[in-house]
C-alpha cells in the first residue's frame, strides 16, 4: 500500500447496487483515466455497467449541483464525484478548491446518499497524471472504493 493511500478491503460483492458517477470535462485527459479507474473497480466488485450513470458537467465548480441531482435519483446507493484542479498562477485554483470541497462536504452532511470525493488537486500536469494512473494509484479507483463501502452500509 502507497504511503497515505486508504486501503478498503473487498467485501461482499456490490453486484445489484446502481451508483452514479459526475465527472467535469475541465482536463477532461486527466478526468477521463480517473473514470476509467473508477469504472473498472465497480465491474471488479460486480456492479453491471448498466448500474453506474455517468453525468459530465463542464468543470468542477459544476459538480456540486449535478452530484445533488444525482442523489435524487432513485436507487443510488452512491455518488463519486471525479474532477481535477491544476495550480495556476492566480488564486483561481485555491479558491476553487476550497469551494468544490467545501460544497461536496456539506452536502454529503446533509444527506445520506454518500458523496465519495474524486477531485485531484495538484500542483502540475505530470503530477495529475501520476494520480490519475500512474505511479501514485488512481485517484478514481479509490473513490469508487469508498463508494462501494459506504453503499454497502445499513
Amino acid at each position: 500500500m502507497r504511503k497515505g493511500s486508504l486501503e478498503i478491503r473487498r467485501g461482499p460483492s456490490a453486484r445489484g447496487l446502481r451508483f452514479a458517477v459526475v465527472a467535469s470535462l475541465w482536463n477532461g485527459d486527466v478526468v477521463e483515466r480517473l473514470l476509467d479507474g473508477a469504472r473498472a473497480e465497480f465491474a471488479r466488485a460486480g456492479v453491471r455497467a448498466r448500474d453506474v450513470a455517468v453525468d459530465r458537467v463542464p468543470g468542477a465548480f459544476e459538480l456540486v449541483p449535478a452530484c445533488r441531482r444525482a442523489i435524487g435519483r432513485r436507487g443510488i446507493g452512491a455518488v463519486v464525484a471525479l474532477g481535477c484542479l491544476l495550480r495556476g498562477d492566480t488564486l483561481h485554483f485555491e479558491i476553487l478548491a476550497h469551494s468544490v470541497a467545501g460544497a461536496l462536504a456539506g452536502l454529503n452532511a446533509r444527506q445520506d446518499v454518500p458523496i465519495a470525493f474524486g477531485v485531484l488537486t495538484c500542483e502540475s500536469r505530470r503530477q495529475a497524471l501520476e494520480r490519475s494512473g500512474g505511479r501514485a494509484g488512481n485517484l478514481g479507483v479509490e473513490a469508487a472504493r469508498a463508494a462501494i463501502a459506504m453503499a454497502r452500509r445499513p
